[in-house]
C-alpha cells in the first residue's frame, strides 16, 4: 500500500518488530478498509466509529492487538471478530457506548478483552457475556451498572452485583411464573366452559321433561320410549 491509499490520519510503522497501523484521532466513522493484511497491531482508538459490522476485520489474519477504545461503538454485530480467534490476544473496547452485546459477538475469541467504562445494562445478557469472554487484567472493576431492573444495582461494579444476584436465574423464574399464570388462565377457561356446557344441558333436559309431562299420557309414554331408545 502507498501512503496515499491510507485514510487521512492513518500511517504504518514497526514497533518491537511488529507491524503496526495507527489511526488514532483520525476522525474515522467506520473501520478502514485499506489496512495492510500483515498488520499485527491496529490502533483505531479515539475516533467516532459507531458500530462494528459483520466481518469487520476478516482480512487481518495476523492481528495480535486491536484497540477500539474511546469511540462511539454502541453495537457489535455477531461475527464482527470473525477470523481473529487464532491470533488475537488483546482487544480493547473500553470507553465506548456499549449497553448490551450478545455473547455470540465474541464467539471463539481467546483474546483478553477490556469492556470497562461503558454504559452497561446489568441483566442476564451481560452476565452471559462476562462468562464468555476472558477479561483483561484489572478491567473488571470498570464494568459498572449504568442501568438495571433493580435500582440498587446502578453505579455498582457488575462483578460485585452478580456475587449476590443471578440475573439469568431471576429471568428464568419470571418466565416460569408467566407460563404458570398463562396455563392457569387457559385451565380456568376450560373449566368455565365445561360448567357452562353441563348447566346448559341440564336446563335443556329439564325443559324436555316438563314438555313430556305436559303431553297426554299415551303420547307421553311414546315420547319417553322414543327418548329412551335414542339414549340407548
Amino acid at each position: 500500500h502507498s501512503a496515499a491509499a491510507f485514510p487521512k490520519g492513518c500511517y504504518p510503522s514497526e514497533e518491537e518488530g511488529l507491524k503496526t497501523f495507527r489511526c488514532s484521532n483520525a476522525r474515522l466513522t467506520e473501520v478502514p478498509r485499506d489496512i495492510p493484511n500483515d498488520t499485527n497491531k491496529l490502533y483505531l482508538d479515539s475516533n467516532r466509529i459507531p458500530f462494528l459490522p459483520h466481518d469487520a476485520f476478516r482480512d487481518l489474519p495476523l492481528l495480535l492487538e486491536l484497540d477500539l477504545s474511546h469511540n462511539a461503538i454502541a453495537s457489535v454485530e455477531s461475527g464482527a471478530f470473525r477470523g481473529l480467534a487464532e491470533h488475537l490476544h488483546s482487544l480493547d473496547l473500553s470507553s465506548n457506548r456499549l449497553v448490551s452485546v450478545s455473547k455470540d459477538a465474541f464467539s471463539n475469541l481467546k483474546a483478553k478483552v477490556n469492556l470497562s467504562d461503558n454504559p452497561w445494562r446489568c441483566d442476564c445478557r451481560l452476565q452471559e457475556l462476562i462468562r464468555t469472554v476472558d477479561l483483561a487484567a484489572g478491567s473488571s472493576g470498570g464494568i459498572v451498572c449504568d442501568s438495571s431492573a433493580q435500582e440498587e444495582h446502578v453505579g455498582k461494579a457488575f462483578l460485585q452485583v452478580i456475587a449476590d444476584t443471578d440475573f439469568c436465574n431471576v429471568y428464568k423464574k419470571t418466565t416460569d411464573i408467566a407460563m404458570l399464570v398463562t396455563m392457569f388462565g387457559w385451565f380456568a377457561m376450560v373449566i368455565s366452559y365445561l360448567v357452562y356446557y353441563v348447566r346448559q344441558n341440564q336446563e335443556d333436559a329439564r325443559r324436555h321433561l316438563e314438555y313430556l309431562k305436559s303431553l297426554p299420557s299415551k303420547q307421553r309414554r311414546s315420547e319417553e320410549s322414543s327418548t329412551i331408545s335414542t339414549v340407548v
